[in-house]
């Protein structure tokens, strides 16, 4: 399977010296990153490294303290979604009616419709429209959620962990789904996780970030689909997990007398 994209149907990212303060806690500290249009970038940290703040930056839910962030316009229209770690479907709305929700494009009820209708059949729920949120599976509905993040064609899509509550298959099924949309759809793609294995599996390029720097960039050339033994795959995942590793002994470790 290719792992080039359509330059011209996602977004070209570039942070340049982007920071971030709360207070007197710098959380960024001068991130410099640049995103070609269609790459899938996987963002890597232990917890409290500012990937999640980084995040929030780019779904404009919050303002860098310094530095900018540019979003290049790609051909497609509907700019950045955020897909979240829970579903957050409407509960006294519908499987189609939270699907409808994401729908910028279509101003007629029959066009909204018939879009919402096409993207549940892409993810694998056709004939669950006139489902309650209340009576899927976890699984079940972040592809609800992921239909209604696709929704608007977005030329960038955020993703917050929305695989961490699943269990082993079904997250493995999910990462399958979004891997197949994302070469389909050609959209710029920057996931958040906690699971090396899972970004190496989705990612071009593995960001880690090490109290609020990039510490690692990691190029993933690798044909997709990626078997989980390929050994080129276990050395990266090593060359990753020794760095986070080595990063957790050090501070552990006791201060010099």
């Amino acid at each position: 399977m290719s792992t080039s994209q359509d330059p011209g149907r996602g977004a070209q990212l570039r942070l340049s010296s982007v920071g971030r303060d709360f207070g007197a806690n710098t959380v960024l500290r001068g991130v410099d990153l640049q995103v070609p249009a269609g790459q899938f970038v996987a963002i890597i940290g232990r917890s409290g490294c500012g990937k999640s703040t980084l995040l929030r930056l780019l779904a404009h839910l919050d303002q860098p303290t310094r530095g900018r962030i540019s979003l290049g316009a790609g051909e497609a229209a509907g700019g950045t979604r955020l897909m979240f770690q829970e579903p957050r479907l409407l509960p006294w709305a519908r499987v189609i009616g939270n699907v409808e929700v994401g729908v910028s494009d279509a101003n007629l009820p029959a066009s909204r419709r018939e879009r919402a209708l096409g993207l549940l059949v892409e993810v694998g729920l056709a004939g669950r429209e006139d489902d309650w949120p209340g009576v899927l599976s976890g699984g079940q509905r972040q592809r609800v959620a992921l239909a209604r993040a696709l929704a608007s064609r977005p030329q960038l899509l955020l993703l917050d962990e929305p695989l961490g509550a699943l269990d082993a298959l079904t997250r493995i099924e999910m990462q399958r789904l979004i891997e197949r949309l994302w070469l389909d759809q050609g959209f710029t793609a920057v996931l958040v996780t906690h699971d090396v294995s899972e970004a190496l599996t989705l990612a071009d390029r593995v960001v880690l970030i090490d109290r609020g720097e990039i510490a690692l960039d990691v190029r993933v050339d690798l044909p997709r689909p990626r078997r989980r033994d390929n050994p080129e795959l276990g050395a990266l995942e090593e060359q990753i997990l020794d760095y986070l590793l080595d990063g957790a002994n050090k501070d552990q470790a006791p201060a010099a007398a």
